[in-house]
């Protein structure tokens, strides 16, 4: 009975963390009863942390798509923190040389050229990591695309296919490569980044937006398989705003600032360490999504649409 009230208490003491953590990041101020909760139950939040969190100090971490942007980053940040080896995946050769020379000071750093669409070429690339670097203890599914801004009649089958095949599919087949051993060894993570933009519906993304929320679907499908064979192996599922890399110049946001690439990757890892199933960025996305649920639509579509602007984000992509 004790154990059960201690649980409790450590489920009520991460939600006051939760919410604490939402305030800070919308600048709004917090009423001094709230701090005067967060303080009781502070001595509870480690807890959760302490004992099921993955750790990534030591281990080999295979990152796709890790010679720019989000990817690069996370990368770096593996290193700094301790990290045996990073894996870079990539289709770019020279992207991912001055990659490596440039976290050569850092950490071990393992590259290999791979189209991911091949899986015929995954497969063997798996097999020449583990020959060189050992077990891949988290594997974050980082690399994708978008195919300009086209409404839906104008793409092409070729844009169509190629979308899916890396968003989607490839992920899938690195991760059905991947998660095998893991389950042998009862012991990984894999981490897929989708897309906020596989949450809700935009137009000239269509193709985009369904690639993701592909992804989604099957992330968290997954997610919910290991954790019926009670697994030890997690999968966590990103899915954030628009992201200050270059993949999308042009686009406008009122209602949410485009994030910052750093303070991102540092968010997805630190979803990683603690073995977050599903992480949207940022937090207060979710409210969109909460008031699609309960508003007709017509009035959604107008509101957060038209008035708020995002059906016209990709205009100027």
């Amino acid at each position: 009975f004790r154990v059960q009230r201690y649980e409790k208490k450590i489920i009520f003491a991460n939600f006051l963390k939760k919410i604490e953590r939402l305030f800070e990041n919308y600048t709004l101020p917090l009423p001094s009863i709230w701090h005067n909760y967060c303080h009781k139950y502070k001595k509870y939040k480690h807890f959760k942390h302490s004992t099921n969190m993955t750790k990534i100090k030591g281990k080999n971490i295979l990152i796709t798509g890790g010679a720019s942007g989000i990817g690069k980053i996370m990368g770096r940040m593996v290193l700094e923190k301790g990290a045996k080896s990073l894996i870079i995946w990539d289709v770019n050769q020279q992207s991912m040389q001055s990659v490596a020379d440039e976290f050569s000071s850092r950490g071990r750093v393992h590259i290999y050229k791979v189209d991911i669409t091949d899986s015929q070429l995954v497969a063997q690339t798996y097999q020449q990591v583990k020959q060189d670097c050992g077990n891949v203890d988290i594997l974050i599914n980082c690399a994708g695309i978008v195919r300009g801004n086209k409404t839906f009649d104008q793409q092409t089958e070729q844009d169509i296919r190629l979308t899916f095949e890396v968003n989607t599919i490839a992920p899938m087949i690195i991760s059905k490569e991947i998660l095998p051993d893991m389950l042998r060894r009862n012991s990984g993570h894999i981490c897929n980044i989708a897309s906020a933009g596989g949450m809700l519906s935009n137009p000239k993304m269509s193709v985009y937006g369904a690639s993701k929320w592909a992804m989604i679907g099957w992330s968290d499908s997954v997610r919910i398989e290991l954790q019926q064979m009670k697994s030890n192996v997690h999968f966590t599922t990103i899915a954030p705003y628009y992201i200050n890399t270059g993949m999308f110049n042009g686009v406008q946001s009122s209602i949410f600032p485009i994030l910052k690439p750093e303070p991102t990757a540092a968010k997805i890892l630190r979803a990683i360490e603690r073995n977050n199933t599903f992480k949207g960025i940022p937090f207060g996305f979710h409210f969109i999504r909460f008031w699609q649920a309960i508003l007709p639509l017509r009035l959604f579509d107008f509101v957060f649409g038209t008035v708020f602007g995002i059906y016209h984000a990709m205009d100027n992509f």
